[in-house]
């Protein structure tokens, strides 16, 4: 006997091995063939962006959607050296106005990805992290304790730390 339950926003529908035995019964609804959108990505042949992607995840409509598509065309249009310098004025006011809605635009804490510092946390960092010393301040990593970069076993008082 199949049934369905509620969990707070979850429904879970339990079923039979006999319900997964009867044919389907679901429609499927035919893609328009006159999408001018469909299967395009993010850049359309022509080099303009498609904001109606579905990879830009609705950024471009929403509260802080001119703000995104300021910023976004900005740094895709962008001829500079460092690619999308120019831009960093827009990308401040995207981020502003993101800030003002919090609910629609969360802030990642330190546990996803972005740390206090604003660097993000599950980048890579070239730099050796702090080793706890023995009166428990951190002190950068002397050379016998830095971690080899070279794939090598640790040494002996490199295992010992």
């Amino acid at each position: 006997m199949s049934y369905c339950k509620q969990e707070g926003k979850d429904r879970i529908i339990f079923v039979t091995k006999e319900d997964h035995e009867a044919p389907s019964n679901a429609e499927l609804i035919a893609d328009d063939p006159n999408d001018p959108y469909e299967d395009q990505g993010l850049i359309l042949p022509s080099g303009e962006i498609n904001w109606n992607c579905p990879c830009l995840g609705g950024m471009a409509s929403g509260p802080c959607g001119t703000q995104f598509k300021e910023a976004f065309s900005c740094f895709h249009y962008s001829n500079e050296e460092v690619k999308g310098s120019e831009c960093i004025d827009n990308f401040r006011a995207m981020q502003e106005c993101m800030q003002k809605y919090p609910e629609l635009y969360p802030q990642e804490d330190e546990n996803e990805g972005v740390a206090a510092g604003g660097a993000d946390a599950t980048a890579p960092d070239s730099s050796p992290a702090p080793v706890a010393s023995s009166d428990s301040t951190l002190s950068s990593p002397t050379p016998e304790s830095a971690p080899s970069s070279d794939n090598t076993p640790p040494t002996d008082s490199q295992a010992a730390s």
